[in-house]
């Protein structure tokens, strides 16, 4: 969000969007694929998991068969995607992997995974098209945890992210590194729902404690009264 506002006209950040989802929605019609919640305990080997579930997707018949964690959520969380039939499998034998809980996600398609390998030259084409101005603040990317602040790096990793797992885990590690007697900073999740304070505090407890949650609803409400 931050390389909307500081980087992109609105429009030209709307239209790079709109091409992105309309490129990856294509790309998630030509193979039946979806995406895996997995939480696990802590003996759960989620790459050993994939490597099984292709294998068993070849004894299928399926060619390059996909099977990946696509987002590091927190320890003991990922979600993984690709064929269909790989994650039926991880959910048929969860208890062998030591995964203590599997859902399925409400999406079309396997994002953040080779098969969404079709959309990024379309949303490359469209970042290069277009100006874009250096950040104000450093932005983390989701790609690898890092912060940035060159154009070309926002053109790059931004194409990138399309394929590549999401480092959430890795990036909230990132923020919050601190020298040893350092304070953490306040952090406020704005909006409806504590997903991400959840999250943080699986990856940084004491981070955490300096979390509070604003309800942009209720403050709306209470303005109203």
């Amino acid at each position: 969000a931050y390389i909307y506002r500081a980087s992109l006209f609105f429009s030209l950040a709307l239209y790079a969007v709109k091409v992105r989802a309309e490129a990856m929605q294509k790309a998630s019609e030509a193979v039946p694929s979806g995406m895996l919640s997995v939480v696990g305990r802590r003996e759960a080997n989620y790459k050993f998991a994939c490597l099984e579930a292709r294998k068993h997707c070849e004894s299928l018949g399926v060619e390059n068969p996909v099977c990946e964690i696509s987002n590091y959520l927190f320890p003991d969380s990922r979600v993984i995607a690709g064929h269909l039939q790989a994650l039926e499998f991880l959910q048929e034998n969860a208890r062998k992997y030591y995964f203590t809980r599997t859902k399925m996600l409400p999406v079309s398609g396997a994002f953040h995974t080779r098969l969404m390998e079709p959309a990024v030259e379309p949303l490359a084409e469209v970042l290069n098209s277009i100006e874009i101005q250096k950040p104000l603040v450093c932005v983390y990317s989701n790609v690898d945890g890092k912060k940035y602040m060159h154009t070309k790096h926002i053109q790059k990793l931004l194409a990138k992210q399309v394929v590549s797992p999401v480092m959430w885990e890795q990036t909230m590690h990132s923020v919050y590194e601190r020298k040893q007697g350092t304070e953490f900073p306040y952090t406020y999740e704005v909006g409806p729902g504590k997903q991400l304070g959840a999250v943080l505090k699986k990856c940084n407890l004491k981070a955490w404690k300096q979390y509070n949650h604003v309800d942009a609803l209720e403050d709306e409400e209470a303005a109203e009264t």
